[in-house]
């Protein structure tokens, strides 16, 4: 992919460069003029603060939000993971199994470390588990900060500072889902293929293609990802192409055309000759493409326990993720829109800016390309009806790279020199700063309009509701061997918070029990004094008038337990 550096002034070059040998360059980037740069001691300081912040904001007090529905549903497969050795893939449940088990290694460290009882303690709890997805999101912070040369130096530090506290990235990397993956391995395919085609050197393709690998892997919205770089990429050839034809070509005379045109190579003829030509580019392109299979292969068979199914399940999905995007969490075209300007100001509007610019003055390849990516992708997520809040992360990504490129413009046009820069910035990390705070420290369980990340999520009072059996568990004398019946249809993610309780029953509906505890609807509370009498007492949570204990938007709890089975309270 060719690039063009914007209009940019000279400045005095760093005295070390004078003497250090110079990195090979692309010819696409050799002939470009140099723009203004901060040095490298400020870059590093600016990328060291960066990432210092975006691992703050994400790995503090990891524990603090309640899991979600679905983060209990993949927390209990991690648990028959680590713990049975067991994993299935579902064509018809719950997305790829890159997360299992990139995040069943750390308890299996600990067990091979410290044993059995270790790694059920340290390895499987919220911290160590969320901990995975908060890695990778900060691992996109510094796939970001790679781009430098592409993006400039002020835009990548902004794109990277923009990332590291957008709300939607840190919320989601303090999650137990598939996505901060998702969009790290995107990302990874786009880094690792500019770098192949910067440098040729074979190790980038193979990284891409594990990157696409993983991708698919991961979830099955894959194909729509990849389907639209494929197209961005594409695109950008032509509206590059289209350009120089009508705005460069078309200012030089047709004798000059034609005294160029027998001596000049085309960009593609020069880009196929440094990677090696044409018969090693097929050979490479096929050693990637095992490596793509070789890799989904071992996932997607649960490393050959579960071969073929597995593989064969892994391409029946797509017959399934169809049919359910038409069914499911349906919204207007324009919700992601409306997301994004309540939660994302900052990233909308400059991506906006960025976008406009890129397309008014396409000097710059891979900022085109990464419009093109943004908002394909919004595009592309907004035409199907099946809407989810954790799908904004694939946008905030390429958003935040044209965002970086809309200051960096500014930058090398010297409007107010660097001041400017920083009073932009400075704007757009508070206003997102603060949102991130307050969405991710004090309103993570807050389902007003507002807080558009927080999407059925668990409510804060359902801590209490586990923290009362541990109490109970304990009055018992029979720890985690205390029975527990939950009659209630809706109870994720208690699986997850009951994990080390032996005798709980997952019934969903009313059913005969002679355990301690029983855990019901609000709506079961006439149906479980019918059943039960007064062998059972309710025990009032006292956050509203029933005494439930609040799970989910609509969702609360009652607490029942046996009267007979405690002692006198402490």
């Amino acid at each position: 992919m060719g690039t063009a550096s914007t209009k940019s002034h000279n400045r005095k070059k760093n005295r070390r460069a004078e003497v250090a040998p110079a990195k090979p360059t692309p010819p696409e980037v050799a002939r470009l003029p140099q723009a203004r740069e901060l040095s490298d001691r400020t870059w590093l300081l600016c990328s060291l603060f960066i990432m210092a912040v975006g691992a703050i904001l994400r790995l503090y007090n990891l524990s603090l939000v309640p899991f979600h529905h679905d983060e209990g549903v993949n927390g209990n497969f991690l648990v028959r993971l680590v713990r049975e050795g067991f994993y299935r893939y579902d064509p018809a449940n719950y997305h790829g199994p890159t997360l299992y088990y990139f995040s069943a290694v750390i308890p299996w460290i600990l067990r091979f470390l410290l044993g059995e009882s270790a790694q059920n303690k340290y390895g499987l709890n919220t911290v160590t588990v969320r901990l995975v997805p908060a890695l990778f999101g900060l691992g996109t912070i510094w796939l970001v900060l790679l781009l430098r040369r592409r993006v400039g130096t002020v835009g990548t530090l902004c794109a990277a500072a923009l990332l590291a506290v957008s709300p939607g990235a840190v919320y989601l990397s303090r999650y137990f889902i598939h996505e901060t993956l998702f969009v790290f391995f995107t990302l990874g395919v786009v880094v690792a293929g500019l770098k192949y085609y910067e440098v040729g050197n074979p190790v980038y393709l193979m990284l891409a293609s594990v990157s696409v690998a993983l991708l698919f892997a991961t979830k099955e919205t894959a194909i729509i990802s990849i389907a639209v770089l494929v197209i961005a990429l594409a695109s950008t050839w032509l509206y590059l192409r289209l350009w120089n034809t009508i705005f460069r070509e078309g200012q030089i005379n047709r004798k000059q055309r034609r005294s160029q045109r027998g001596r000049r190579t085309g960009p593609q003829t020069r880009a196929l000759e440094r990677l090696g030509g044409a018969k090693k580019l097929t050979l490479l392109g096929l050693v990637a493409l095992l490596v793509f299979v070789a890799v989904n292969l071992l996932f997607y068979s649960s490393f050959f326990t579960n071969y073929p199914k597995g593989v064969y399940d892994a391409v029946k999905t797509f017959e399934f993720w169809t049919k359910t995007g038409k069914e499911m969490h349906g919204h207007p075209i324009t919700t992601y829109v409306w997301w994004l300007l309540r939660q994302e100001p900052p990233l909308i509007f400059l991506g906006t800016v960025g976008a406009a610019l890129i397309v008014w003055k396409p000097r710059n390849s891979f900022t085109l390309f990464s419009a093109l990516w943004a908002f394909g992708l919004l595009a592309a997520y907004s035409l199907i009806s099946y809407k989810t809040p954790w799908l904004v992360l694939n946008f905030v990504v390429p958003l935040a790279l044209i965002s970086g490129y809309a200051l960096q413009v500014i930058y090398d046009w010297g409007l107010g020199e660097i001041r400017l820069i920083i009073a932009v910035m400075l704007l757009a990390v508070a206003i997102s700063g603060y949102k991130t705070v307050d969405l991710n420290f004090f309103n993570y369980d807050n389902d007003a309009q507002s807080y558009v990340y927080v999407y059925a999520h668990t409510r804060r009072e359902m801590l209490a509701l586990c923290d009362e059996i541990e109490k109970i568990a304990e009055r018992t004398k029979r720890g985690t061997k205390t029975g527990v019946t939950i009659v209630s249809p809706d109870y994720w993610p208690l699986p997850w918070y009951l994990r080390d309780y032996t005798g709980v029953g997952y019934h969903g509906r009313m059913t005969s029990s002679t355990e301690p505890v029983i855990i019901a609807s609000e709506s079961q509370g006439a149906e479980v004094q019918a059943t039960f009498g007064d062998l059972y007492q309710q025990v009032n949570s006292g956050f509203n008038s029933a005494g439930s204990y609040p799970l989910r938007p609509g969702v609360n709890l009652l607490l029942y337990v046996r009267r007979d089975a405690l002692g006198p309270r402490p």
